[in-house]
């Protein structure tokens, strides 16, 4: 599936965002969802950490999951995706030094991008009561080091700001504006609860603004569900959508487990085709016929 491309992954992903428009990014988060965002012709996706974190763990997006576990995770998509892939690097997993080493740790593992909050370690999910953030001179060293710290200049620096909740919008704005300062590429303001908020943050940043749209999210207050156009006409340059897969998937299972369960209760078969992919579609996205191809040429047929 994936082919050798003689751009780097972050020299790809600045391609993208220099072009007019703008950047729609699918929350990815195994090998299923990387693979069909990729089939279904989206030119880049976001790594969600809630879905690593969640799908890997099993427990929610609290802050649990490790670097180790985050960035072999995000190889691991990264190897198998021809996308320019961005992920979350959540605190950096600790002061601006242990922020160094992080960014350094996924540029390797083949990511374009990652992204480093300004929340207080353990984080959590941005949509969540109860966070905290650094200081914003914290903030502006982690940001320092990680632009310092990418061997590859392409590589791409997303600084996210958790400061709206606990500070308000003016603050966040002015955070972004630092880290930009500092060495951000792109700039995220998280958990943004009005389109007028949306707008004024995209007005008074210095860098691409990267908003998160939340399908799957149906508590309230939340960032509301705007279209992709109207977020391009307030002046959003990326539109992440993190947790439109990971909802999508446990809704798929509940409907395929009730089907089980009334076959089971009936003590019939009921087949549902509509509910599940064929076994062919499976092992096609999975790359299949790569795979044969390369049996093809390299393993030898018994005589």
């Amino acid at each position: 599936m994936t082919t050798p491309n003689h751009l780097s992954p972050g020299r790809r992903l600045r391609d993208l965002m220099a072009e007019p428009g703008i950047m729609v990014c699918p929350g990815v988060y195994d090998g299923f969802s990387v693979r069909l965002v990729e089939q279904m012709g989206f030119k880049t996706a976001s790594i969600s950490g809630a879905g690593v974190s969640e799908t890997n763990l099993g427990w929610a997006d609290v802050g649990i999951m490790g670097y180790d576990e985050n960035v072999r995770a995000s190889a691991a998509l990264a190897a198998c995706s021809n996308l320019p892939l961005s992920a979350d690097g959540d605190t950096g997993y600790g002061n601006a030094i242990n922020v160094y080493f992080t960014i350094q740790g996924f540029e390797r593992a083949g990511l374009a991008c990652l992204m480093i909050e300004d929340q207080v370690s353990p984080k959590r999910c941005g949509h969540m009561a109860g966070k905290q953030v650094i200081s914003a001179e914290e903030g502006v060293e982690k940001i320092r080091a990680a632009a310092e710290a990418r061997r590859d200049p392409d590589f791409v620096i997303k600084a996210r700001t958790d400061a709206t909740a606990i500070h308000g919008v003016g603050e966040a704005i002015r955070r972004l504006n630092l880290y930009a300062e500092a060495g951000a590429d792109m700039v995220f303001a998280d958990a943004l609860l009005s389109a007028e908020d949306i707008a004024t943050v995209a007005r008074n940043v210095s860098k691409p603004l990267a908003v998160n749209m939340g399908f799957g999210i149906r508590q309230r207050p939340t960032t509301p569900l705007l279209s992709a156009r109207q977020l391009e006409d307030m002046g959003v340059k990326i539109a992440s959508y993190p947790r439109l897969l990971t909802s999508a998937a446990i809704q798929g299972m509940k409907n395929a487990l009730g089907v089980l369960n009334q076959s089971l209760a009936e003590e019939r078969v009921i087949d549902r085709p509509d509910l599940l992919v064929s076994f062919d579609e499976l092992n096609n996205l999975m790359g299949l016929p790569r795979i044969k191809e390369l049996e093809a040429r390299f393993v030898r047929k018994p005589e």
